[in-house]
């Protein structure tokens, strides 16, 4: 088979935490820390199910993460993505740069703007926004979406400025520090990489202003077609500002069908196509055995005409 992939191109496996339990996902990031082909392995960060029956099993995401980090040795590990109104944003900072010390500095700080108000169907997810019972069962509100963007800019702003070593001050429309200390700081300086997830134009302004990676959901949620169209407005607004485009990681989510690597990999193919070089392949539960290996078999290495 014809290599399909340039060197630069980089395979990763996500975890969805839904209805899954703690040593399942624990063997399937074992299982691929032993696999040099999957660069990175992901986690999500709702706090309910956002699909089917209401009652089922969702794990934190960070306190997640900080358990895989201890296990594992060689995997770059994150969240795709914090939903950022759920923890202040220096609390954040502080989460993210103790397991950017645990890992031994081998975290993405993945980032997005989270729960916003959304029509139905938003995000390629059927039926009403799934934010609503999340945020209302834990005491959260819903913010326009750009009131969410620019919370998610402050954002940015406090995880750099605690990150750079020293007393930091900071005060910004909706958080305020005085003195913040942060020690220790990261391993990874001047600190872990920025990875912001989403697609909407507004949010693509500050990818292409503040990001090192831009994450997108593909296929189920969206089409080829349509992720392709969001990398070219990214590049509008790369041009805009003035940033060469290839210095932006183009991220995507993949989910896996399990029945058909085939389909996958000429999926997987079209994606490459159209310029993304990091390609993120979500696992269903419940997870097959060996399904890390699985994935290296029947979609990595043929991908890479190996």
């Amino acid at each position: 088979m014809e290599r399909l992939t340039s060197p630069d191109v980089t395979f990763g496996v996500k975890t969805t935490p839904m209805r899954v339990g703690y040593p399942e996902i624990l063997r399937v990031w074992e299982e691929a820390d032993e696999l040099p082909e999957l660069a990175d392995a992901w986690l999500w960060d709702h706090l309910m199910p956002v699909v089917g029956p209401k009652d089922g099993d969702v794990l934190e995401g960070w306190t997640l993460l900080s358990a895989l980090a201890a296990r594992t040795r060689r995997l770059r590990l994150g969240l795709l993505v914090t939903a950022n109104p759920l923890r202040h944003p220096a609390l954040l900072g502080k989460m993210a740069t103790t397991v950017d010390v645990l890992s031994g500095g081998r975290l993405v700080m993945g980032l997005g703007v989270g729960g916003t108000h959304q029509p139905a169907g938003a995000g390629g997810i059927a039926g009403e926004n799934p934010a609503v019972a999340e945020y209302a069962g834990y005491g959260l509100s819903l913010v326009p979406p750009g009131e969410g963007i620019a919370r998610l800019a402050e954002t940015v702003e406090v995880l750099r400025g605690m990150w750079s070593g020293g007393e930091f001050d900071f005060a910004g429309r909706w958080t305020t520090l005085s003195g913040n200390r942060n020690h220790p700081g990261p391993v990874q300086r001047p600190g872990p990489p920025i990875l912001i997830g989403g697609w909407g134009t507004r949010l693509l302004r500050l990818v292409a202003e503040r990001a090192d990676i831009w994450n997108v959901p593909g296929p189920p949620h969206n089409t080829v077609a349509a992720v392709a169209e969001r990398a070219r407005v990214l590049d509008a607004h790369c041009a805009a500002i003035g940033r060469d485009p290839a210095t932006l990681t183009r991220s995507v989510q993949y989910i896996v069908s399990y029945q058909d690597p085939a389909r996958d990999r000429a999926v997987l193919a079209e994606l490459i196509d159209a310029g993304f070089t990091h390609l993120v392949l979500s696992l269903r539960a419940p997870y097959p055995p060996g399904v890390a290996e699985w994935l290296v078999k029947e979609i990595v290495r043929p991908l890479r005409g190996e």
